[in-house]
C-alpha cells in the first residue's frame, strides 16, 4: 500500500513536545463556538499549510485498503474503488490547527462518519474511535465526537482530489477538534470499548483537543 514512507523528523517531533511542556501558544482563554467562530489564539490563513511528521507516504491506489473494525458487528475492508462507490456527501466547514492557524469555509466531499457507523453496526459497548494511518500515526476521539453530521472521511477538497501532502487519497475530517485529530492517510478505523491515546496524546498533547476550550496540551 505504501511505496515510500520516508523517515519521521525526530528533531521536529522533539520541538513539538517542548511546545507542550512549555505551553507554547496558550492564551489562557476559552470561547463559545456558538458565538465565536475563531477559537482562542488562532489566526486566519488563506492557504492550507502542510504539517506532518516529516513523512509523506505515497499510497498506491491499487493497493489501498481501509479496514473498519474493532467493536463492530459487520467489519469492513474496502479497496479504494469500493470506498469511492459508497454514497458521497458534501459539506463546508472550518479547520483549526494546534499550530495556531485556522482556515474558513473549506468545501469537502467524502463519506459521512454516520454512514460508516451504520454500515459496520457499531457495538453498544463502543465508546472510542482510534485512527491508524499508513505512516504509523495514531490518534483517538470519543465515539460521540466521531458520530457528528460534519465528520467525514474525505477524498476531495475545494473540488480537487486531496493531495498526498494533505493526506490523500483518503483522510479523516473532524472539524470541531484540532486538526491533529483528523488523521491523514487513514488505513484503519478501530471502534473501541477503551480509550487508546495516540501519537501526540502520549507526547503531551490534550486527549480531547477542543479548539474553543484551547485544549492544545494536557
Amino acid at each position: 500500500m505504501v511505496e515510500d514512507s520516508g523517515q519521521p523528523n525526530d528533531k521536529l517531533i522533539r520541538a513539538k513536545q517542548r511546545w507542550a511542556a512549555d505551553g507554547r501558544l496558550l492564551t489562557g482563554t476559552t470561547a463559545d463556538p456558538e458565538t465565536e467562530r475563531l477559537p482562542p489564539g488562532q489566526r486566519l490563513v488563506r492557504d492550507w499549510p502542510v504539517l506532518d511528521l516529516g513523512v509523506q507516504p505515497i499510497v498506491d491506489a491499487r493497493r489501498f485498503r481501509l479496514d473498519i473494525d474493532g467493536a463492530v458487528r459487520r467489519p469492513l475492508s474496502l479497496r479504494l474503488d469500493e470506498f469511492m462507490a459508497l454514497p458521497m456527501a458534501e459539506s463546508t466547514s472550518d479547520m483549526h490547527c494546534v499550530t495556531q492557524w485556522s482556515r474558513y469555509d473549506n468545501r469537502w466531499e467524502g463519506v459521512s462518519a454516520r454512514a460508516l457507523i451504520e454500515m459496520v453496526e457499531v457495538s453498544d459497548k463502543a465508546r472510542h474511535v482510534i485512527f491508524h494511518a499508513v505512516d504509523g500515526y495514531t490518534t483517538n476521539v470519543r465515539l460521540d465526537q466521531f458520530d457528528q453530521p460534519d465528520v467525514m472521511l474525505v477524498h476531495r477538497w475545494e473540488g480537487e482530489a486531496i493531495s498526498r501532502q494533505h493526506g490523500g487519497p483518503v483522510r479523516v475530517l473532524i472539524p470541531r477538534l484540532y486538526l491533529w485529530k483528523s488523521a491523514k492517510w487513514v488505513r484503519r478505523i478501530e471502534f473501541s470499548i477503551t480509550d487508546q491515546p495516540g501519537f501526540w496524546e502520549t507526547r503531551g498533547y490534550h486527549n480531547n483537543g477542543d479548539p474553543w476550550g484551547e485544549e492544545r496540551y494536557g
